[in-house]
C-alpha cells in the first residue's frame, strides 16, 4: 500500500496537511486520539494495518504519535488538532477529511471527559463544553460522516461511553448523564442502521489508567478505591476493536464493571446514588 505523503504546518492550532492520496484507501477517524483509551485504539488499529485521521487538541503529542504509528506500521497516520469544544468542531474535522479526499470507513467517537464535585461548583459554560465533547460532537460526527460510511462496502461505528452510564452518580452528574446518553443514543442508532452496511458498537469502559482522573478532578477516595480496578488503556482497546470488528452491539469492559452494572439494576436506585455518592464527594 502506497503511503501518503503529507506535509504539515500549524495555522491557527490546526495541522494543515497537503495529502496526495488514492480515493480507494480508506481511514479511521478517532477522536481523542492524543492520550489513554483513544491513543490505544489508534495503536491497535495501526498493527491491522490500518490507515488513520487522529482528532485531538494536542499537535505536539499528535505529531510525536502519528510518526511513531507510521514508522511502527508502515501505514498513513494523518493528524488534526481540534478541540472539540468549539461548537464548530465536528464540521470543522468533516471539512478537512472532505477536502483532503479522505474516505472514512471507521468513526470512533472516544474524546470525552469529566467534572467532579458538586454541580454547583462549575459554570454553566463548563457543563456545556463537557457536554459539546460527550455528547454533540459525537452526534454531529456521526450525522456529518453518516453518508460517506454508507458509501464503502463495510463500515464500523465505535461510540465510547463509560461504566458510569448505567446509574446516576452524584458528584459526577453532568458527566454520568452525557454517558447515559451515549449508551442509549448507540442502541437506537445500531437498531436503525441494523440492515445497512453500518455496525454501531457501543463501548463502557470502567478504571483506566489515564488522565481522566486528574482532568476530572476526582477526589483521593474515589481515586483509591478504583486504583486495584484499573485496566490498562492497551488492554480496553484490544476489548474494543475485537467487539467492533464483531459487531457486537454494547460491551462493558471487565468482569467487575459488568457485575457492577448489573448490581445497579437490581438494587433500589437510592441506594445504588448513595453509595456513589459518598464515594466521590
Amino acid at each position: 500500500m502506497k503511503r501518503a505523503e503529507q506535509r504539515c504546518t500549524s495555522i491557527s492550532g490546526k495541522a494543515s496537511c497537503d495529502l496526495f492520496l488514492h480515493s480507494h484507501m480508506s481511514y479511521a477517524l478517532i477522536t481523542g486520539a492524543s492520550r489513554g483509551i483513544g491513543k490505544a485504539i489508534a495503536y491497535n488499529l495501526a498493527a491491522r494495518k490500518k490507515n488513520l485521521v487522529l482528532v485531538a487538541r494536542s499537535e505536539d503529542l499528535l505529531n510525536e504519535i502519528s510518526r511513531d504509528i507510521s514508522k511502527q506500521y508502515g501505514v498513513n497516520a494523518l493528524y488534526l488538532c481540534v478541540d472539540l469544544t468549539r461548537h464548530d468542531a465536528a464540521e470543522s474535522v468533516f471539512d478537512w477529511v472532505t477536502k483532503n479526499n479522505i474516505e472514512i470507513d471507521v468513526l470512533v467517537n472516544n474524546a470525552g471527559y469529566g467534572l467532579s464535585g458538586s454541580f454547583g461548583k462549575y459554570s454553566a459554560a463548563e457543563h456545556a463544553e463537557m457536554m459539546n465533547v460527550n455528547m454533540i460532537a459525537l452526534v454531529k460526527l456521526t450525522s456529518l460522516f453518516l453518508p460517506m460510511l454508507k458509501r464503502q462496502s463495510l463500515s464500523y461505528i465505535m461510540n465510547i461511553a463509560s461504566s458510569a452510564a448505567y446509574q446516576a452518580v452524584p458528584y459526577l452528574s453532568t458527566y454520568a448523564a452525557s454517558k447515559s446518553f451515549v449508551v442509549s443514543f448507540s442502541r437506537a442508532l445500531q437498531h436503525e442502521l441494523r440492515k445497512t452496511n453500518i455496525s454501531v458498537t457501543c463501548i463502557s469502559p470502567g478504571g483506566t489508567d489515564t488522565n481522566f482522573s486528574i482532568r476530572a478532578n476526582i477526589g483521593k477516595r474515589a481515586m483509591k478505591a478504583g486504583e486495584k480496578l484499573n485496566m490498562d488503556p492497551a488492554e480496553v482497546a484490544d476489548i474494543a476493536v475485537k467487539a467492533m470488528l464483531k459487531k457486537k452491539r454494547e460491551v462493558i469492559v471487565g468482569f467487575v464493571n459488568k457485575l457492577g452494572a448489573f448490581m445497579v439494576w437490581l438494587a433500589p436506585k437510592t441506594l445504588s446514588e448513595n453509595v456513589a455518592g459518598k464515594l466521590y464527594e
